[in-house]
């Protein structure tokens, strides 16, 4: 039974089309469809239920994708390793953010990974946090970083960071000098919220809600930076992670009041494909980012830092 049948069967599965399918692997969407059934007739069951609309796996077909999938994976991630073994500069970790974690972090991890493994090559990009959902389960990339991250059926979740959340506020604002904040001070207050929707949106007001607090939302948006923006004006205030703030902190454009409370975190984690076997380098990518602790940021680096076209954030 050739590897590529098997890849095959699995990319119907995975895309739940024969004709998507078809196309990944350059042939015909009738030959997708004869190469499922003779694989059917090989094994002596039926692996799709044909009947059904839209169609779905048999007992015995997840059975048989979940043995595939894990043989499929190991295949072509022996291959890939085999074949770069005397050329690692053809490895790439497949990387995707979105836009605030990157910012804050993935560069220094990039430049990090790049001193210790010179031949290898960190492939980075920022994307909203469905697409890096979808991107995962497609194994368009490797490893995916997100705020508030779920597991899925086929996406699996390795905890990263939790990081406080603070009262982000202009520096002339009444709040500002404060050691601290509790809730009870933000009752009424103008505030700069996360579009509804998005996770941390939700956390934010459950907080809010928890602690009695009403507050004026004045403005809404969907990243980081269009926040920090509107309060730097001071259109009101907001509750925002408080590694997010160092720049405009250390450049004295906002003030980060850390918050009586230590229950409000926003969550970060690494999500792969569920059963994905990782290359050498994703390994060390990973025990990386786990294992190796940011510096502080130093006045040098205090500029405000300016998106012309920042991504959905969360």
């Amino acid at each position: 039974m050739q590897i590529e049948v098997l890849k095959l069967f699995c990319d119907v599965v995975r895309f739940h089309s024969f004709s998507r399918s078809a196309e990944e692997n350059n042939i015909t969407q009738s030959n997708a469809s004869q190469a499922v059934q003779n694989l059917e007739e090989r094994l002596g069951v039926k692996l799709i239920d044909r009947s059904l609309r839209p169609w779905k796996l048999t007992n015995e077909g997840k059975t048989f994708y979940e043995g595939c999938r894990t043989l499929v994976d190991r295949y072509y991630e022996l291959e890939r390793e085999v074949k770069n073994s005397h050329d690692e500069t053809t490895s790439i970790v497949r990387v995707a953010s979105i836009y605030s974690v990157g910012l804050r972090h993935m560069r220094y991890y990039v430049q990090k990974f790049s001193e210790l493994h010179p031949k290898a090559h960190v492939a980075l990009e920022y994307l909203h946090p469905e697409r890096i959902y979808e991107s995962v389960a497609q194994d368009q990339i490797d490893l995916g970083i997100l705020s508030f991250p779920q597991p899925r059926r086929d996406i699996a979740v390795i905890p990263w960071k939790f990081e406080p959340m603070a009262l982000a506020c202009a520096p002339e604002h009444r709040l500002a000098h404060s050691r601290e904040v509790d809730p009870s001070h933000l009752a009424g207050e103008k505030f700069v919220a996360f579009d509804r929707g998005l996770g941390i949106r939700s956390e934010i007001d459950r907080y809010l809600k928890q602690h009695g607090v009403e507050v004026q939302v004045t403005l809404e948006f969907d990243n980081i930076e269009f926040i920090k923006q509107a309060v730097e004006i001071g259109s009101g205030i907001a509750l925002l992670p408080r590694p997010s703030l160092d720049r405009e902190v250390a450049a004295g454009t906002l003030t980060a009041v850390p918050l009586s409370t230590k229950n409000l975190v926003r969550p970060l984690g690494i999500i792969h494909r569920r059963g994905k076997i990782f290359t050498p380098n994703v390994t060390r990518f990973v025990e990386l980012l786990q294992n190796e602790k940011e510096p502080e940021l130093s006045s040098a680096a205090a500029a405000p830092v300016r998106s012309k076209k920042p991504t959905i954030d969360r």
